[in-house]
């Protein structure tokens, strides 16, 4: 499916008005966003939980992304309490591999948060990313407030009014229950195992479809 990329942009852009209208929203949830400081520099830290597809393609790309501090890998939107990989797999337990941002709102905002998803994992087939198919690789934002809830339907309603896609987005919106790690082996999974073969076929053309749209967004190193 064609996506076009640079629509997407303008599409997602065009929400940046709203998002800051709705700035007084977002600072009242205290129970979400906190201040503190480290290292002599005041942080205001927010919490995001993704899911759109193998949690390693999505992990990999946000760990680059300026203003966020820590990518966990792990599962929402479950029916049972700290289930395993292998349980999640089986597809039985209703979660969905997921990653959850934490991020300095000081330095990257939600709506940058969603415009990497949009566009890093097609958010128009149903619990399914290429080869991975099932309920637990279902496109889903889990909305921790109002804020959250509102921004993510207005990013989906603009889009499909404007038909970025060929067909709908079917990203579903659920509010944020639990959030269960997954197994360490799966955290970092492509900085440990880049030369795999999921890891080359699949997560790499993401990475660097990442990079070349959001060149100026990238976290810098020494």
């Amino acid at each position: 499916m064609r996506i076009y990329f640079s629509f997407l942009m303008c599409c997602l852009i065009s929400l940046e008005s709203c998002a800051q209208k709705s700035s007084n929203q977002q600072k009242d949830h205290k129970s979400v966003k906190t201040e503190m400081k480290a290292s002599n520099n005041n942080l205001m830290l927010d919490t995001i939980t993704l899911g759109g597809g193998c949690y390693w393609c999505v992990e990999a790309v946000y760990e680059m992304l300026e203003g966020v501090k820590s990518v966990e890998s792990g599962f929402s939107g479950g029916s049972i309490k700290n289930p395993t990989y292998h349980e999640v797999c089986m597809g039985t337990t209703g979660h969905a591999e997921v990653v959850q941002i934490v991020y300095d709102s000081s330095k990257i905002q939600l709506l940058d948060i969603f415009k990497v998803f949009f566009t890093v994992h097609d958010p128009t087939t149903l619990n399914s990313q290429g080869a991975d198919v099932g309920e637990q690789y279902r496109s889903v934002i889990f909305y921790r407030n109002d804020y959250q809830q509102k921004l993510a339907r207005q990013i989906i309603n603009q889009l499909n009014a404007e038909k970025v896609f060929n067909t709908s987005v079917v990203t579903s919106l659920e509010m944020f229950d639990s959030f269960y790690k997954a197994e360490e082996d799966h955290q970092n999974y492509y900085q440990f195992n880049k030369e795999k073969p999921y890891c080359r076929m699949v997560i790499r053309p993401k990475i660097e479809k990442f990079e070349k749209i959001f060149k100026s967004r990238l976290k810098k190193y020494d």
